[in-house]
């Protein structure tokens, strides 16, 4: 697994990794370099046993101000329509590493999280926000379409098509304490709580199961494009993969002396 990045922050402790983008001055915006270097990472994270949980922490009191301006949105100008659908697919293949690097991902959002820096939140497995947290998708906003990086797909599953159809063609802020309601949030912290608590909660997934994480992870994905009868035969399938764990077997020899699991992940 590699330490040794460039284009963002990155520290591994106790089974979590702690990422952050780092260009605090500017908000942190994404650049090109960023973009694939986070798609790099998160596609070898899944070969990673060590790693069971990741954190992707706001820096400097914000989250992420979406693509650089300068560095990203100027040069796309002036890019052939190749280019410029290399590029969208390249932002894309962040999305699918994330989803697909078997670890859950706990999104810690402070200030501004827009553009992509939404999407990122977005496609994280669970999201802990500050009052101050302001999430846009603005594409619209700049002149595109809403429906970038799956965001057409994947919000309306996680606050409703009604609520996503207002984000996505306004491009208007959403507000912490509607996140939290509408469901986008799983709880909203003060700021100087917010690294402790996302911490605090990696540590709590991170001594479960990470197998059984794996696999629940890996059906939340499938299932979106199943019928009902095709998710449960796949769910009897993953979850006797997962009763032949050793997880499984320590799990049920804790429950017989009365004693709290001590998972293995494997």
């Amino acid at each position: 697994m590699r330490t040794d990045v460039k284009h963002f922050k990155l520290k591994i402790a106790d089974g979590i990794a702690y990422v952050a983008l780092d260009r605090p001055e500017r908000k942190n915006p994404l650049t090109f370099d960023s973009y694939a270097e986070l798609c790099d990472w998160f596609r070898d994270l899944s070969y990673d046993d060590e790693v069971k949980a990741v954190v992707f922490n706001s820096n400097g009191g914000n989250f992420s101000s979406g693509g650089d301006v300068h560095d990203i949105i100027g040069p796309l100008t002036k890019m052939s329509m190749k280019e410029l659908l290399n590029f969208t697919r390249m932002t894309g293949d962040l999305v699918k590493a994330m989803i697909n690097c078997g670890k859950p991902i706990i999104a810690a959002i402070d200030g501004i999280c827009v553009g992509a820096g939404a999407i990122i939140a977005m496609a994280s497995d669970l999201r802990i926000a500050t009052p101050e947290a302001k999430c846009a998708f603005l594409f619209t906003r700049v002149g595109l379409a809403g429906c970038d990086m799956g965001a057409c797909a994947i919000l309306p599953r996680i606050i409703g098509q009604g609520r996503a159809a207002d984000l996505l063609y306004t491009g208007r802020a959403m507000s912490a304490e509607e996140g939290h309601a509408w469901g986008f949030y799983n709880s909203v912290v003060e700021a100087d709580s917010l690294e402790q608590a996302a911490a605090d909660l990696a540590g709590r997934i991170a001594a479960g199961p990470n197998f059984g994480h794996m696999m629940t992870k890996t059906m939340l994905a499938q299932e979106w494009s199943m019928s009902i009868e095709q998710a449960i035969e796949a769910e009897a399938q993953a979850q006797a993969i997962c009763m032949k764990t050793g997880d499984f077997e320590r799990a049920y020899h804790a429950f017989v002396v009365k004693e709290r699991p001590v998972f293995e992940g494997n």
